[in-house]
């Protein structure tokens, strides 16, 4: 469990009086996440989830907290963030930033069906459609400038074949990112870390998406890369499970449908969602802050999806 902040009970009862949202009956620890700390709240006035910001900067929560509540307000199944009673998406404890969101239920599931890939597909989609008049815009704080600032960082901390190779795909990316093709693309607020323990099955149905705090305004195809690398995957080799990639890219077609500037620019989005979260992992992994039991994941699993989206050939598609 990631608890970077351990709070007393009287400090959330303290944090809980600047809300409406009731008094507290009881508080726990979230076990899992790398990047804040979470609590799971139960008050007289229903469930919610704190969040104390570790690393993220003040200037940037507006933009998470206003597309969740942009997106709750729509109608889609993503927490929506409190007000202070002065109005406000933000309070403080301890000095940090920090936020009351709800507590939506259902829990995470680690073998999807083809069926819950098409769900997730679908909600992809829609959130895409319905984040297109958000009006605040955020660049991708976990995209090609950071990779470009963590790389050297990492080099002394790695074997020379593995940076030689992170190396040589940033620079594809880079590449990439700075040619007219990408500036083609689709593009708008994206979750950007839609992996399978951040959507809540309440029983056949989705009823909960979670942790937009990676969201940013990217293209939308790279958003789905990182959400069929995960979810449409076997998880000891990284090849598609093709009845669930079909599944979700159908889905997400049938709600917007996929033009052929993204077919044709597929296979670098799926290498460039494999790079971005080999590269977090290596950075967490060698240059870990203290938490209590904190758990960084392994890299190796996006090392090795990295080599095969660049070789392999027959990608799912529509």
């Amino acid at each position: 469990m990631a608890v970077f902040t351990a709070l007393t009970r009287d400090e959330v009862v303290v944090l809980l009086a600047g809300y409406s949202v009731g008094h507290l009956v009881d508080f726990e620890g979230i076990a899992s996440g790398i990047e804040n700390t979470n609590f799971f709240l139960t008050t007289s006035d229903g469930r919610f989830v704190l969040t104390i910001f570790e690393r993220l900067d003040v200037e940037h929560l507006p933009f998470y907290l206003g597309l969740m509540k942009h997106l709750a307000q729509r109608g889609l199944p993503v927490p929506e963030p409190a007000l202070t009673v002065g109005g406000d998406l933000l309070s403080k404890v301890r000095g940090k930033p920090a936020a009351i969101v709800t507590r939506l239920p259902g829990r995470a599931v680690v073998h999807p069906t083809p069926d819950q890939c098409a769900q997730v597909g679908q909600f992809l989609a829609t959130m895409h459609q319905q984040a297109r008049d958000f009006p605040l815009f955020q660049p991708n704080q976990r995209g090609i400038g950071w990779w470009k600032s963590v790389l050297p960082k990492l080099g002394p901390l790695i074997p020379d074949e593995q940076f030689q190779e992170l190396a040589e795909e940033v620079i594809f990316q880079d590449t990439f990112v700075r040619s007219p093709r990408f500036e083609r693309l689709p593009a708008g607020p994206v979750h950007a870390d839609l992996f399978r323990d951040n959507v809540l099955f309440d029983g056949n149905h989705i009823g909960g998406v979670i942790d937009f705090y990676f969201a940013a305004c990217t293209a939308w195809l790279f958003d789905l890369a990182v959400t069929v690398n995960d979810w449409c995957v076997d998880a000891e080799s990284s090849e598609f499970d093709l009845p669930r990639a079909r599944a979700m890219l159908q889905a997400y077609h049938s709600v917007r449908p996929l033009t052929d500037v993204e077919h044709r620019a597929w296979r670098t989005a799926l290498r460039a969602a494999a790079l971005r979260f080999w590269i977090s992992r290596l950075y967490d992994l060698h240059l870990p802050r203290p938490a209590a039991l904190l758990q960084p994941h392994d890299p190796s699993r996006f090392e090795q999806m990295l080599r095969l989206r660049i070789r392999q050939r027959g990608l799912p598609w529509v």
